[in-house]
């Protein structure tokens, strides 16, 4: 794609790891592989559309209609998570949904935000979205890598534990019935880099309850710990 025909997408939803992005684009098919998006995102009340004549629609909705799940297919990604959060345990900083996304490289993530298709649906990603957090990681259990996108199945309750950590191997051993991730970098957010995300499946919030409450140097501004209600999920199934 030439220059001149390059889209430049816009946003307020958060700011760019410039450094880690370049990271990302610079991968040598060598070195680059699969790499899990996990997006916490909160939505205006109502979408912010740059167009005076712009339908009313909620934040959510203008999300709904950027899903790009079409586009992830053409590039071999899959969706692989998505809940909407059902309670915030930790802090006011509260987050109204999750989505993962298993891109097949790196790169591969840099490179859809250049696609004129993508840029299409993304105006209402930027309308919807009032912030977005990105954590880009690995799983302790690389047989993720290759689980095929799960079908349907109803709605899971899912306890969520996003957090910094000088000691990750503690966090995530500390939680041994959880599905593990390591952060390999935040792309997008306030400037904050996260060190570990974990998923523990649960029968009720208050199973989900307990498990938070068992859980040691969680502290706001540092950790969120989040109830999910899951309709795809490829993590902890």
């Amino acid at each position: 794609m030439s220059e001149e025909n390059t889209p430049n997408l816009k946003h307020k939803y958060g700011r760019i790891d410039l450094d880690y992005a370049t990271f990302l684009a610079t991968r040598q098919p060598e070195e680059d592989g699969p790499i899990y998006m996990v997006n916490l995102m909160k939505y205006h009340e109502v979408a912010q559309y740059s167009s005076s004549d712009a339908p009313q629609v909620s934040g959510r909705e203008a999300d709904d209609k950027y899903n790009p799940a079409s586009i992830l297919n053409k590039i071999g990604a899959d969706i692989v998570f998505v809940a909407d959060v059902t309670k915030n345990h930790i802090g006011d900083e509260d987050w109204d949904r999750i989505a993962i996304v298993r891109y097949a490289t790196r790169k591969s993530f840099i490179d859809m935000q250049q696609r004129k298709d993508f840029a299409d649906k993304h105006e209402h990603k930027a309308a919807g979205m009032k912030r977005t957090t990105i954590v880009c990681c690995r799983p302790v259990d690389e047989a993720l890598d290759t689980r095929s996108r799960p079908d349907g199945f109803g709605l899971r309750n899912v306890v969520m534990i996003v957090r910094q950590t000088p000691d990750r191997e503690q966090a995530l051993s500390s939680l041994p019935q959880s599905v593990g991730m390591r952060a390999e970098g935040t792309i997008i957010g306030d400037g904050r880099k996260f060190d570990t995300v974990q998923f523990v499946s649960v029968a009720n919030q208050d199973e989900a309850d307990a498990l938070v409450a068992s859980i040691n140097n969680l502290s706001a501004g540092e950790s969120y710990a989040m109830t999910v209600s899951a309709s795809i999920d490829g993590i902890t199934a």
